[in-house]
């Protein structure tokens, strides 16, 4: 499509059967490429606590680090949609603080929406944001600030209880006017089930093709995050092993005096030196 990509769009684009495309950002120049690429939608996620500022879970990001690579991000981003990541305890401290904090990572990032993890617990929080003008998307199933109840990175919704649970937030999130609903690493026919159930479209992170769109970590899938490799990603390029590999050619010419040559030096007049000289 032309034009820049709306939250309208993202509902439009369920009608009309087409799949929504998502990837991750944390700075200006991956998300100047991934827009020209063509992705409708740029996430600014908390997961940047994880893939770039090295933390073992998203816990410890703050409203400052969201802000901080929220902008970089809307400076790269002239076509998709930016969402931001609003982080643990930004909307648990009550309606004021959540619209406050929200309000934020539109009026100082830059973003355009927000994102929430949770379904009927924080929903008062939801409709508070969406009432003043703010449109929100939800997030269900494995939600990473949870990670401490879950007792590690799991997939949710594999019993009778917490499928009707994940089901019933997703309800929940529609009524309450949320634009999307991303679904976690939850079982793909229960993704599938919910996405049929919804006129809300669903954007599916290990959850299967039943979704109606898709998101990824994009340091997953160039390779620049080693640490692991999530089962639900998919590797398109391998960046990590260019860099490596970049950084051992560097520090061999480096060391041999291959590099710098003339070429990547900057002259004077030989006279200019020989002035020198004489002076000092």
């Amino acid at each position: 499509m032309n034009g820049k990509f709306t939250v309208a769009n993202f509902r439009q684009a369920k009608k009309d059967n087409r799949r929504i495309t998502m990837l991750t950002a944390y700075d200006y120049p991956t998300a100047k490429i991934i827009d020209e690429a063509g992705v409708d939608s740029i996430l600014v996620g908390d997961s940047l606590g994880m893939v770039v500022l090295g933390y073992e879970d998203t816990i410890r990001v703050t409203m400052e680090d969201m802000l901080h690579h929220i902008k970089a991000v809307v400076r790269g981003a002239k076509r998709a949609l930016v969402v931001g990541d609003l982080p643990f305890l930004s909307y648990h401290m009550g309606k004021y603080e959540s619209v406050k904090n929200a309000g934020r990572l539109l009026t100082e990032g830059g973003c355009k929406a927000v994102k929430l993890e949770g379904g009927i617990e924080v929903i008062e929080d939801v409709k508070a944001i969406i009432s003043a003008g703010i449109p929100v998307m939800g997030h269900l199933g494995y939600t990473p600030q949870s990670v401490n109840i879950f007792g590690g990175h799991k997939a949710q919704g594999k019993t009778i209880e917490t499928a009707r649970k994940i089901l019933a937030d997703a309800i929940a999130l529609q009524e309450a006017g949320v634009f999307g609903i991303v679904l976690e690493c939850v079982p793909y026919k229960l993704a599938s089930f919910i996405s049929e159930r919804l006129d809300t479209p669903t954007i599916g992170i290990g959850s299967g093709a039943g979704c109606n769109g898709q998101v990824l970590v994009t340091p997953d899938i160039v390779g620049l995050f080693r640490d692991f490799s999530p089962r639900h990603s998919k590797r398109y390029a391998d960046f990590g092993n260019m860099l490596e590999e970049a950084a051992k050619s560097y520090i061999l010419e480096v060391n041999h005096s291959v590099f710098p040559t003339e070429k990547n030096s900057f002259t004077v007049e030989d006279e200019i030196i020989e002035q020198l000289r004489r002076e000092f």
